[in-house]
């Protein structure tokens, strides 16, 4: 008897281990604890998200998770600026990178927050999708995040089933 639990305390040992290393290096999951990225992430909805390695894998548009230093918590935003783009919300919504106009059709509420942004090198300017409600890089003090705080993009609503999907 004694043999069979050493066999299958080690067994559930290395899956333990497995399941941490790939939860750590891999993917992750993440709460969503505000409303700035209705209507495609709605407060409360579990985000499966996948990890990051390498900042040229980042795109304009996509959802991330990062750590904000300034808030002392993860946030999940759409990525607006890429490292030296320039960057500027005006009044009527509309947003311009490098003087092209931005197609942002998952925005809703706009804001007639304005403001001009020269995204630095290895930095990223990020905005909520509910542009209204959203405390973002608009607001913030220091408003470029670091790649070393970027954790992961997210993929997959997965809680509640109701709305499980890709984001987009």
């Amino acid at each position: 008897m004694k043999k069979v639990i050493k066999e299958w305390l080690g067994i559930i040992l290395i899956a333990l281990i497995i399941a941490e290393v790939t939860n750590k290096l891999i993917f992750f999951n993440i709460k969503v604890p505000t409303g700035s990225m209705l209507p495609t992430i709605q407060l409360d909805d579990v985000i499966f998200c996948t990890r990051i390695y390498g900042e040229k894998s980042i795109e304009r548009g996509e959802i991330i998770v990062f750590k904000s230093k300034e808030r002392d918590e993860d946030l999940v935003k759409r990525v607006v600026g890429l490292p030296n783009d320039h960057v500027e919300f005006k009044n009527d919504g509309t947003v311009y990178i490098n003087n092209k106009k931005l197609e942002e059709p998952y925005v809703v509420n706009n804001s007639d927050k304005t403001g001009v942004f020269d995204v630095p090198e290895h930095c990223y300017l990020f905005a909520g999708d509910n542009r209204a409600t959203s405390l973002d890089a608009r607001s913030w003090d220091n408003p470029y995040i670091n790649y070393k705080y970027i954790q992961g993009k997210a993929r997959f609503v997965i809680n509640p089933f109701s709305r499980w999907g890709k984001l987009k």
